[in-house]
């Protein structure tokens, strides 16, 4: 609408919201041009009609009658097409123009005044739905939407925040902030506006969409302005603005447009380029389930953002490998960083990180994780045991691994202290996996452990620990459904040998949720003896204990081969495999996987 307005003859230097006062018809015909282009939402010219931008020109006293104005006209631009075809209204609003405090000097009260004036205005004159735009506060953009929710609740609007060229708002927003933050103040889409071009975007697209349930929506600037005989002129043409359209349709944007120098003949080129297709889908939500399944069946899939390769694989319903790789027993971790380094290069998807397995003293798993991370382009599935830590401790361990971008946590009650290195120490276990589950869930909905809201919402992708060989395989059921209830997305079982145990156990269970079935490739025969024996809830065949007596010196061999066996045939009943190499031999983990 500005640059529409300034190409008309009116100076930069001018209110352009004043317009909607002083020259009407300029802005109607603008709106028209727009709607004869083929828009679906039409803007109105009320972007910076707001009390403090307006006092600049002394129209400080017509907020109410400037916004009435600018809905009113673009309701009688979109009037002209029928009611089967015409366009939304979209009620534009912009930030006050003054930074808040402590930055500025603008406190907030003063701020949601002059917000709460003229949503008041616009909502009075009855806006289909409304955008807040060029935003590079966070904070200003969630008050401005917080007053819109009092002003008007229930409406719908879209939130678009503004980025440099190094893909951060110019207060250091990242994208993935802006798309959590606004996402939870109600939001129906969130992304991109003004800023640079449309390639400019294309990083901060990316990242806005590892938001679970990220709906997004971007309106780009026509590249960069230049000076031709005095005039500014934007470079991008309508034909490149129509394949940015395309591309940005397949990647799963919902709603496309442009902003300063877009104009009508940049949307006629993009509506005739997208047609009538729908966005690509960007989340795989499994809702309804099969009352039963069959060895052919799909596997269910997870619900939750498609960001890393192991989500991306696990929302398509292909295999997926992760490899747990247990904490050292000191302060040098530097082989494991170089196990993570060779698994990813062989093809594992996600590293699991033990908490303190057999209740041993060992490194933070979380401090593996980031040391990992650092290093390793891969997803970190980090258990949280509720055996060493209160609530309190569980909620700091958990916020601390979220903003440390560990997402994926693997919610376990945790082996008693008397199996493992100092018997007399006690555990906590104030809550166990499954309140663990629901905990973390309560904070993904923006609630803190007790239901009160919060002002954030976590994105953790949670799953939980079943094993399909429990001496009481009806009580392990029971308990498996409580944990998919709680808030588990995906399961990993115990190590199994035997494909009968897992047969029964989904054949009784009914996954909704994905299995990661676990393998535990065996040393040698003493070290099968003493899982079967010593290791609680663990099971081992005797045909295959005979087989690594036989296997003799060749055991880590004996053992790869019954592990990639075991693994063939249940291969078409789970959505991955866990694998567990003993002692952190990753190398084991890696023939397995060899062709």
């Amino acid at each position: 609408m500005g640059t529409q307005l300034y190409d008309a003859g009116f100076s930069y230097e001018r209110a352009f919201d004043g317009l909607n006062l002083s020259h009407p018809q300029v802005v109607r015909r603008v709106h028209r041009d727009y709607v004869d282009a083929g828009a679906h939402i039409v803007t109105t010219n009320t972007f910076g009609a707001n009390r403090l931008r307006l006092q600049r020109t002394h129209l400080g006293e017509q907020v109410a009658a400037i916004n009435a104005a600018g809905v009113r006209l673009a309701r009688e631009a979109v009037h002209a097409r029928p009611p089967h075809n015409r366009p939304l209204v979209g009620a534009s609003v912009g930030p006050l123009g003054q930074p808040l405090a402590p930055i500025g000097r603008l406190t907030r009260e003063l701020a949601a005044e002059a917000f709460r004036e003229q949503l008041q205005a616009l909502a009075d004159a009855d806006p289909d739905l409304f955008l807040l735009e060029t935003f590079s506060d966070l904070d200003e953009l969630r008050l401005c939407a917080h007053v819109l929710a009092e002003v008007a609740p229930g409406v719908a609007f879209l939130a678009f925040a503004t980025f440099t060229e190094e893909g951060k708002t110019i207060y250091g927003h990242k994208p993935e902030e802006i798309a959590r933050g606004l996402l939870a103040e109600g939001a129906a889409a969130v992304g991109a506006n003004c800023s640079t071009g449309p390639q400019a975007l294309d990083t901060v697209v990316e990242r806005m969409g590892r938001v679970p349930h990220a709906r997004l929506a971007l309106s780009p600037n026509a590249g960069l302005p230049r000076l031709v005989d005095g005039r500014y002129v934007y470079v991008a043409s309508p034909d490149y603005f129509a394949e940015w359209a395309v591309r940005m349709a397949d990647a799963g944007v919902r709603a496309i447009g442009g902003c300063c120098g877009t104009g009508p003949g940049h949307v006629a080129k993009m509506v005739t380029a997208v047609g009538v297709r729908s966005p690509q889908v960007r989340v795989v939500a499994n809702e309804a389930l099969p009352e039963a399944r069959d060895t052919d069946a799909p596997v269910p899939q997870a619900s939750g953002r498609v960001g890393s390769d192991f989500e991306r694989k696990l929302a398509a319903g292909a295999f997926v490998v992760s490899v747990e790789l247990d904490p050292p027993r000191g302060i040098d971790c530097e082989r494991l960083i170089h196990g993570a380094v060779a698994l990813r290069q062989a093809g594992v998807d996600a590293i699991n990180i033990a908490d303190s397995p057999l209740a041993t003293a060992r490194m933070s798993p979380l401090a593996l994780a980031v040391l990992i991370r650092q290093q390793v382009d891969i997803e970190i599935l980090l258990h949280m045991s509720c055996r060493d830590r209160n609530l309190l401790g569980l909620l700091g361990e958990s916020m601390g691994s979220h903003a440390l971008g560990v997402r994926h946590l693997l919610c376990v009650t945790g082996d008693p202290p008397s199996v493992g290195d100092y018997p007399g120490t006690r555990g906590v276990f104030e809550v166990d996996s499954i309140g663990l589950l629901a905990t973390l869930a309560r904070l993904n909905r923006g609630q803190d452990a007790n239901g009160k809201a919060l002002n954030y919402r976590t994105d953790f992708r949670l799953s939980c620990a079943v094993n399909p060989t429990a001496p009481d395989l009806d009580r392990e059921v029971e308990r498996f459904h409580r944990k998919v209830d709680a808030g588990a997305t995906y399961a990993l079982t115990q190590p199994l040998y035997d494909p009968v145990d897992l047969e029964r156990f989904i054949e009784r269970a009914r996954p909704p949720i994905p299995i990661l079935v676990g393998v535990l490739p065996l040393r040698n025969a003493r070290h099968a003896h003493f899982i079967h024996h010593e290791v609680p809830g663990m099971a081992i065949p005797l045909s295959i204990r005979e087989r690594m007596r036989q296997a003799g010196e060749r055991g880590p061999d004996e053992g790869v081969a019954i592990g990639r066996e075991f693994l063939a045939a249940v291969k078409p009943l789970v959505a991955g495999t866990y694998l567990m190499p003993p002692f952190n031999k990753f190398e084991m983990a890696i023939e397995m996987l060899a062709d």
